[in-house]
């Protein structure tokens, strides 16, 4: 089994709580991805929180929030699911399968970010279709909790 090193990847797209939310969405726009990492500052690259393009559909455009005007870190979610770059790559997919996430960040032991894992990198990188189509399935149920 590959480790998640192998499979992440490593140029990840970040933004700071005090960013506002009209920065992020741009940002997942010029990058064509879903998600933007929240980092302490740009020194340390420390995980302190995620936004996703469904916080902005459901906490901003649902509840009609400006994004302009809006914190990053007042949508932010915190308690971010993370696995760390010497880990087995199935540890990582049995954290996005129990969690129903599309991506998990990789972090060293202080939380430095380090890089990112998402459906994409597995399906791609991980020459095991019966494995992807697995976690795909997992992460896409509904959540029977």
């Amino acid at each position: 089994m590959k480790k998640c090193e192998e499979v992440m990847t490593k140029k990840t797209v970040c933004c700071l709580p005090n960013d506002m939310v009209a920065k992020a969405a741009q940002l997942m726009k010029r990058e064509n991805i879903g998600a933007i990492l929240v980092i302490e500052d740009q020194q340390t690259q420390k995980l302190v929180g995620i936004v996703t393009d469904r916080d902005l559909a459901l906490k901003i455009v649902a509840e009609e929030r400006d994004a302009k005007s809006t914190k990053v870190e007042s949508i932010m979610s915190r308690k971010v699911v993370t696995c760390r770059a010497e880990d087995d790559l199935q540890k990582a997919l049995d954290a996005m399968s129990e969690h129903q996430l599309r991506r998990i960040p990789v972090v060293d032991n202080g939380n430095k970010i380090l890089g990112i894992i998402a459906q994409a990198d597995v399906a791609t990188r991980v020459n095991q279709p019966e494995k992807t189509a697995e976690v795909v399935k997992q992460i896409s149920q509904a959540n029977e909790k």
